[in-house]
C-alpha cells in the first residue's frame, strides 16, 4: 500500500531526545568524558563571572557547542546556531531541549571570547586528560614533540613598515591594491596593521612567505594522545615528572640543533631526535647532534616511528577543526583556539582506544 505524502505537522510532539540517540554512538562515550572534566572546572568558571546580573549563557554548553564545531568542521559560528536550531544530535550533546531557543551568533562568539581570554581551552585539555580512564591510556616516559603554521587571519597588503614611511603610491579604498614587490620586508622593520602579533615565516626554500603562527603539539607516544599545545613554543617542562626514570622525547630533523639536544640532556631527557647530517651545497656534510649514545638503544627506533603519528593531530586540526588559516587575532587567542582542537583531538579518538581490550 502506497503511503500517504501527509505534510501538515502535528500539534504536539513529544521527542525524547535521549531516545533518538541511538546506544552506541561515538559521541555518548564523549559527552561522558566531556561533562565528567567541565564539572572539575566548575570553580574555574565561577571565577570568569559576576556574582550578579543577568545570566550568560552556561560555560558548559559554550565549550560542548565549540567541541561539536571541530568534531563538525563547521565554519562558523553563524553556521553553527543554524545546526543546533535543527539538529537534534547537536542540541542533546550541547544540553538544549527540543523547546530551548538557540543563542543568536553575536551572542555566543560575544559569550565565546571570555573562555577563550580565561585559559579555559589549556585547563579542559588538562582536565580530560585527568579523568582516570584517560589517564591510564599516557605513557609517563616516552614523548613526541612538533611543530606547523597556521597561517594568521591577516594579509600580505597589511605588512607595513612600523615607521610608516611606506610607499604613497596605493590606490584608494580600504582594500587597495599594494605594488610591494622589491621591498624589502622583514618582522624586524615590518609588521601587519590587522594582527601585529603574526610574523611572516617562509616554511622552506622555494616556499611562500606568509603572516603565520607556530604552533607546537607535545604528544605521548603510547596511544598518541596530545597532552599539550603552545602558539610560542613547545616546553615539556610545563608536564611534572611522576617518574624517576628518564623521559625521551623523539622529534624530526629541524630540531636536531646542538642547543636544543643540550637543553635536553640537562633535565635529563634522552634527545630522540631525528639525524640531519646530510650534504650541504658546498659538499661537506652538517654536522649532527645525536651521536652513538643515543642510536645505539632499540628505543631510538621506536620513537622515531611513533613520532609521525603527531602529523595525524596537525593533519585533522587543520581540515577539520579548521585551524589552516584561523579565524582570531592574537596570539593568545590563536592559542586557545589550537589547544582546544587538540581536546576535540583526542576525545574523538577516545571511544576506540577505551574500547579496545587492554
Amino acid at each position: 500500500m502506497r503511503g500517504s505524502d501527509e505534510r501538515s505537522g502535528s500539534l504536539f510532539s513529544y521527542v525524547d531526545l535521549e531516545a533518538r540517540v541511538r546506544g552506541d554512538h561515538p559521541l555518548r562515550a564523549i559527552r561522558e568524558i566531556a561533562n565528567a572534566a567541565l564539572g572539575d572546572l566548575s570553580g574555574e568558571f565561577t571565577a570568569l563571572y559576576a556574582n550578579f546580573g543577568r545570566p550568560s549563557i552556561a560555560p558548559e554548553k559554550l565549550l560542548r557547542a565549540m567541541l561539536l564545531q571541530a568534531f563538525y568542521g563547521v565554519r562558523s559560528e553563524r553556521q553553527l546556531m543554524d545546526r543546533l536550531e535543527f539538529d537534534l544530535l547537536f542540541r542533546w550533546f550541547v544540553g538544549l531541549g527540543v523547546d530551548d531557543p538557540v543563542w543568536d551568533h553575536s551572542t555566543f562568539s560575544k559569550n565565546r571570547d571570555r573562555l577563550l581570554e580565561g585559559e579555559i581551552a589549556a585547563k579542559f585539555l588538562a582536565a580530560v586528560l585527568a579523568q582516570p580512564k584517560v589517564k591510564r591510556l599516557l605513557s609517563s616516559d616516552h614523548f613526541s614533540v612538533d611543530g606547523t603554521l597556521i597561517e594568521a587571519w591577516a594579509s600580505l597588503k597589511s605588512f607595513r613598515r612600523k615607521d610608516g614611511k611606506d610607499d604613497s603610491g596605493d590606490g584608494p579604498g580600504r582594500n587597495a591594491e599594494r605594488n610591494f614587490h622589491g621591498e624589502k620586508r622583514s618582522n624586524e622593520t615590518h609588521e601587519s596593521t590587522t594582527d601585529s602579533e603574526a610574523k611572516l615565516y617562509r616554511k622552506g626554500h622555494g616556499q611562500p612567505a606568509k603572516l603565520c603562527y607556530m604552533a607546537h603539539a607535545l604528544m605521548e607516544n603510547r596511544n598518541g594522545l596530545v597532552i599539550g599545545g603552545q602558539v610560542t613554543q613547545a616546553n615539556i617542562d610545563r608536564h611534572r615528572r611522576r617518574t624517576c626514570r628518564r623521559w625521551t622525547l623523539a622529534a624530526d630533523k629541524a630540531y636536531d640543533v646542538a642547543e636544543f639536544v643540550s637543553d635536553l640532556r640537562t633535565r635529563s631527557v634522552t634527545p630522540h631526535v631525528a639525524r640531519n647530517d646530510h650534504v650541504t651545497k658546498t659538499g661537506k656534510r652538517r654536522k649532527t647532534a645525536i651521536d652513538g649514545r643515543t642510536l645505539r638503544h632499540a628505543g631510538y627506533a621506536i620513537s622515531q616511528c611513533c613520532r609521525k603519528r603527531i602529523e595525524e593531530v596537525f593533519g585533522w586540526a587543520k581540515t577539520q577543526a579548521g585551524l589552516v588559516k584561523t579565524r582570531f587575532r592574537g596570539a593568545k587567542r590563536v592559542e586557545a583556539s589550537f589547544t582546544l582542537a587538540l581536546a576535540a583531538y583526542n576525545l574523538i579518538r577516545l571511544p576506540k582506544l577505551l574500547a579496545a581490550p587492554s
